[in-house]
């Protein structure tokens, strides 16, 4: 039985570490706009200083997986009068979640007539709970894209994950989750 509870235990804190870094992804669009005339987009900057959180080199990951994603669906970046202008925004939140482990130990009692063992008549038990707290830094990127002629919002997308704090890996994980992000987009990639 103790086995039982530490191996709970043990799958339930994985699963609550593990849970931080699963990006949640959101989008909708315009479901009257044909999204198969726009052969270019241009980059209309990001919103609302929104720049100023990140660094040059996650500013230009971001943007490198976005022209990747464009590109392969067919939609060429230009520098400007694209055929629909992508804006990003992004916020950063501190966070932390407390994990509470509870060890559970059984004890020995009286169990009446027939002598001592494990019993449900008195016997002392004990549990004993560790916390734990994880302070992480979650991140929610907004991506809008506009048909620019019209000045209108035509495709939304946004994603929520953990920060990587080491650089190497918001290297890998930047464009992973550009490319998750953009399996919502209604063009699907042109196949090779």
């Amino acid at each position: 039985m103790k086995n039982l509870f530490n191996t709970f235990g043990i799958l339930v804190t994985i699963f609550i570490f593990t849970s931080n870094s699963i990006a949640q992804v959101n989008s909708d669009y315009d479901k009257s706009t044909d999204f198969k005339k726009y052969k270019t987009v241009s980059f209309g900057g990001w919103e609302k200083e929104s720049d100023k959180i990140l660094n040059d080199f996650d500013k230009k990951r971001i943007t490198d997986a976005l022209t990747n994603e464009f590109n392969s669906r067919g939609i060429k970046l230009v520098d400007a009068n694209g055929d629909a202008t992508v804006t990003l925004y992004l916020v950063i939140k501190n966070k932390s979640n407390i994990t509470a482990y509870t060890n559970f130990n059984g004890g020995l009692g009286y169990a009446g007539r027939w002598g001592f063992g494990r019993g449900i008549y008195g016997g002392v038990g004990s549990a004993s709970t560790s916390l734990s707290e994880n302070e992480y830094r979650e991140g929610t990127i907004v991506i809008d894209l506009y048909d620019t002629a019209q000045k209108k919002l035509i495709w939304q997308g946004d994603m929520t994950t953990e920060v990587q704090e080491k650089s190497e890996k918001r290297e890998k994980s930047i464009p992973k989750n550009i490319k998750k992000l953009m399996k919502r987009f209604p063009v699907d990639p042109i196949k090779k």
